[in-house]
């Protein structure tokens, strides 16, 4: 991964003596808060509804176990002993106290972390593919790729105030888009031409919130060299045309479906013929430069399905459904991809204690490189585990909850913190996906049921992506009583597609039945080979809907 140089460090260590002074006029009554609010955002610190809360980037999702280690002693030094992964492969505290977040911040600098940029109307974190690098279906390793988007985006003047934040995903698998890349303000797909050329098919205008739209195609190919000039000129229209007035209607997905997305893509070309060539443009030598930090770890020559797997295998059925949900495929012979899933029962999804990223810190540098990924899904994947080290890492892992093997199943949950700590949550999400996890607790049921996303959101900002789960969960608020939407048939993959409201919102004590009646409509009606989304698209949504109403 990414290591930093002098200039890095530099730019790190002035932020944080920066927002350390901005800190202390702020408790000293010199800045307003209206004053301290855009300066607080862009390195991160929010107010929620019981204490503030940070947000940690984690660039394209790649952690050293060094930095688990500091994330963990800072979580315990500072917080109250745990941390959050959220959908945008990003860390966040829910307890900090605001004296002590340019602390926080000069402690994570030491080991080459940051919040720059994790919130406020500025480019965020740029997400890609947790399996990237590892995967055999891959066009090329898009890490690199998102690191010169990084580098490009941080602290780029002209881009510091947006009408309102702006997201960036890259994907270059050629078969799935675990990056969702489609529902982004900018999604980016590596693509080659017919001539065998590299580049890039480019989405703009998609996104969730108060309005989700699937981001339409604005160019099929674009050259490798000219992908920051283009994301120049797409950022230049949207900062020139991007509503003001009205924060509901000032991401870039609004002004595409103004424009139409053929008028939009002509601005943007004729924007990018005064730049293209300009500085900004990618040479070969910077592609090749950055390329360098991402280098293949010491692979062993090793032999595919060794023996011992495979008896393990035969002898243990738990560990046998572990390897088939939790356990995939990996380029190299012998080794395997390992999600740990952050999703038992009675834990917040993406919930993590101190403990346990020490724990996970161990596991990366004992069977992984020393290198983790956090995942869209709120999970972690160890990406390079040998595959006669399986069953060993299976018993590790068990008593430390991350061994569940529900991995893409109906309780994988992505859910956001929602009301219990949200200022923003109409209700609380966190009860909620308990209580179907609880209420779907047989495992063999689930394997039966195959793959299901299940996502919730404590409110219209959608930060648990309900718009694009196969079954979302909407936290709506009625008359001062919690209430949830259900909404079905989204996809976050090469499919996208949002989903469509079912019908009236139900009360939280009736949540754990509704998904039940939905899924059994789905087990009644499906085919051999379909999945619920399958079944979805083909049957419709009035049986789901005359079965939760009956």
């Amino acid at each position: 991964m990414y290591v930093y140089d002098e200039y890095d460090r530099q730019i790190l260590t002035e932020r944080v003596a920066q927002f350390r002074s901005q800190t202390d006029r702020a408790l000293a009554g010199e800045l307003s808060e209206e004053e301290f609010l855009p300066l607080r955002l862009q390195n991160g610190l929010y107010v929620q509804r019981l204490a503030p809360m940070m947000r940690i980037a984690v660039p394209y999702g790649m952690l050293r176990s060094v930095q688990l280690r500091r994330l963990a002693r800072i979580t315990r030094d500072y917080d109250k002993g745990y941390a959050h992964f959220t959908t945008r492969q990003n860390v966040q505290l829910n307890w900090p106290a605001i004296e002590d977040v340019p602390d926080i911040l000069a402690e994570l600098a030491e080991v080459e972390m940051h919040a720059n940029q994790t919130s406020g109307n500025c480019i965020r974190n740029t997400t890609t593919d947790q399996f990237a690098a590892v995967q055999s279906n891959e066009l090329i390793d898009p890490r690199p790729y998102c690191e010169l988007i990084r580098q490009w985006s941080t602290y780029h003047p002209e881009f510091a105030f947006l009408p309102r934040k702006f997201k960036v995903a890259v994907n270059a698998s050629d078969s799935t888009d675990r990056a969702a890349i489609q529902v982004h303000d900018i999604g980016i797909e590596m693509v080659r031409n017919d001539a065998g050329e590299l580049g890039y098919r480019v989405y703009v205008g998609g996104g969730l919130g108060r309005t989700p739209m699937v981001g339409p195609v604005i160019r099929e190919f674009l050259p490798e060299l000219d992908l920051l000039t283009y994301l120049e000129a797409v950022l230049r229209v949207y900062n020139r045309y991007g509503r003001r007035d009205n924060k509901f209607k000032a991401r870039i997905k609004i002004l595409v479906k103004a424009m139409t997305p053929a008028g939009f893509a002509e601005k943007v070309e004729a924007e990018w013929a005064y730049i293209k060539d300009s500085p900004t443009r990618l040479t070969r030598e910077e592609i090749d430069r950055v390329k360098t930090f991402f280098t293949e770890p010491d692979y062993q020559s090793l032999e595919n399905e060794p023996s011992a797997l495979v008896s393990a295998r035969g002898e243990s059925k738990a560990f046998d459904n572990w390897v088939k949900r939790n356990v995939d495929s990996h380029k190299q012979p012998g080794y395997s991809i390992v999600t740990l899933t952050l999703k038992k029962t009675g834990v917040p999804p993406g919930d993590v204690s101190d403990k346990q990223l020490e724990q996970i810190a161990d596991l990366a540098d004992q069977y992984s490189f020393g290198e983790v990924r956090v995942t869209h899904q709120q999970n972690v994947v160890l990406a390079d585990v040998r595959q006669d080290q399986l069953f060993e890492l299976w018993k590790t892992i068990v008593p430390m909850d991350f061994g569940t093997a529900n991995l893409n199943t109906l309780t994988d949950i992505i859910c956001c913190p929602g009301g219990d700590y949200c200022a923003l949550a109409n209700a609380k999400s966190i009860p909620i996906a308990e209580a179907i996890q609880r209420e779907f607790d047989d495992l063999d049921y689930l394997y039966d049921l195959g793959d299901i996303d299940l996502n919730i959101s404590g409110c219209m900002n959608a930060c648990g992506h309900h718009h694009v789960g196969n079954i979302g969960v909407l936290g709506v608020d009625k008359k001062g009583e919690e209430f949830y939407q259900v909404s079905l048939g989204g996809s976050s993959q090469r499919d996208a597609a949002i989903g469509k409201i079912l019908g009236p919102s139900f009360a939280r004590e009736e949540m754990p039945r509704v998904v039940s009646k939905i899924v059994d409509v789905y087990v009644e009606r499906r085919t051999e080979e379909e999945t619920f989304l399958d079944t979805y698209r083909r049957i419709g949504i009035d049986p789901f809907k005359e079965r939760v109403y009956a």
